[in-house]
């Protein structure tokens, strides 16, 4: 069993500065540009929506996340990624699997979507797209 280490406590003024929110998705693709992301459309609850770049491409085809409830950053400062502005980020959880070891792991030593499972963050009853996650 691996040993997770904690990062340092940050204080409630500091977590209260994250705009977490549910937001649905509407479309999802394979980005054009980068080989691990997708172009996620979402429904945030705004008129505009917004889209998300997310590295969960190993773990997704784009068709299961379409109509899916999410959890995402909202107040992220948005980038752009390989050419694609990304306007947030979708939270997922990931761990290693048991299986892995420093000889088999890919890319330089990270794990690889064959090391570890990456599972977006979904809620479990609909609720309104916009809403807050405290």
């Amino acid at each position: 069993m691996s040993t997770i280490e904690p990062l340092p406590n940050i204080d409630f003024e500091l977590f209260s500065k994250l705009d977490l929110r549910v937001a649905t998705v509407t479309a999802c693709e394979l980005h054009p540009n980068a080989d691990k992301l997708l172009k996620v459309t979402l429904d945030d609850g705004t008129p505009e929506g917004r889209q998300v770049c997310a590295g969960v491409k190993a773990w997704y085809e784009p068709a299961a996340l379409v109509g899916k409830q999410v959890v995402i950053v909202a107040n992220l400062e948005p980038r752009k990624l390989r050419g694609e502005i990304s306007q947030g980020m979708i939270l997922a959880a990931s761990d290693l699997k048991e299986i892995a070891t420093p000889d088999e792991t890919t890319d330089g030593g990270k794990p690889g979507p064959d090391e570890r499972n990456v599972v977006v963050m979904t809620i479990d009853q609909p609720v309104k797209p916009g809403s807050r996650v405290s």
